[in-house]
């Protein structure tokens, strides 16, 4: 199962108790205060880690708690901190807040992470000639966690398109093929290599047809993936199978990436007309061709035809 939007509840430890302690030594005359302070409270940590894919686990968990410190002791001992707690989330993943408009972090690295609740402060202890103090709350939180998966190219289309069958041509990714409209409803990633040298990551980018933008079919479940991309290969079915108009398809779905999100107009963007090995897809190109001027990269996903130079002209672009 692929989860990439979570909701959790996080609580950092709360601080132990300073001790209110007197002890009279053998040769003193009067009690002197000697309460250590509290241990402070353990930190709910999120880091992005490469072994982690989805937010699965927090489908199923929704709440994470530190370990709080312990409370002091005379003779000036003070309490133990409390343990963070570390909560490992896949790379590209969003921190927010679910109760305010904030967005804490984009842990879009491995290894990056963030403090997102402190450990309450430990109570002072009454050593210092003032009374002891108890220890301060963890802060707690409710918080958002949105995956954007990091790929360096997205393949949109219609769905039936063959975007699924593209991946899984020129990628090690193992994905569900069959011959109807959404096949394919979680975002796919798989790796591209073009010999020893040159490689790149590749995200099948599912559900995306008119009125996406707004939610309709798996609308912008799956859009925010495309965000994270360098280069979108835009696979087109050619032979209209599904009765659709290919000139059409093309400006409706670059007009929902842009209802979207604008900036998605500037990406750099490779066109892709499949299903040449179809008798309708010859007719059918030279009219797309007289519609749109701008070059055009014709593949068959089952023959393998064009695949190679749709490569180098989607590594070129990344380039």
């Amino acid at each position: 199962m692929f989860i990439d939007h979570a909701g959790i509840n996080v609580k950092a430890g709360d601080g132990g108790d300073g001790c209110n302690s007197f002890s009279k030594g053998r040769f003193q005359r009067y009690k002197r205060p000697d309460g250590g302070p509290g241990g402070k409270g353990g930190d709910i940590i999120i880091k992005a880690d490469n072994n982690v894919q989805t937010l699965i686990d927090f489908y199923y968990r929704k709440h994470f708690k530190a370990e709080d410190g312990t409370n002091a002791s005379s003779n000036h001992k003070k309490g133990h901190e409390g343990k963070d707690r570390v909560i490992r989330v896949p790379i590209g993943t969003l921190i927010k807040d679910s109760d305010e408009d904030i967005t804490y972090c984009d842990l879009n690295e491995a290894g990056r992470s963030v403090i997102i609740s402190k450990g309450g402060k430990g109570g002072k202890g009454n050593s210092r000639f003032k009374d002891a103090t108890p220890g301060k709350d963890g802060e707690e939180k409710n918080i958002t966690l949105e995956l954007k998966l990091v790929a360096d190219v997205g393949i949109i289309g219609y769905p039936n398109a063959g975007k699924s069958s593209l991946v899984s041509r020129i990628s090690n990714a193992k994905v569900k093929i069959a011959n109807y409209p959404f096949t394919t409803k979680t975002p796919t990633l798989g790796m591209v290599r073009m010999g020893e040298e040159r490689s790149f990551v590749v995200c099948d980018i599912p559900g995306l047809i008119k009125g996406a933008h707004a939610g309709k079919g798996l609308g912008d479940d799956f859009l925010r993936h495309v965000e994270r991309t360098k280069v979108l290969v835009h696979m087109i079915d050619m032979a209209a199978m599904d009765g659709r108009d290919p000139a059409s398809d093309l400006i409706s779905i670059n007009k929902e990436l842009v209802l979207y999100n604008e900036d998605l107009l500037d990406r750099p963007q490779v066109i892709a007309v499949n299903k040449m090995d179809m008798p309708e897809a010859l007719k059918n190109l030279k009219i797309f061709k007289k519609k749109v001027k701008k070059k055009i990269y014709p593949v068959s996903c089952v023959t393998g035809e064009g695949i190679k130079e749709l490569l180098e002209a989607v590594y070129k672009k990344l380039r």
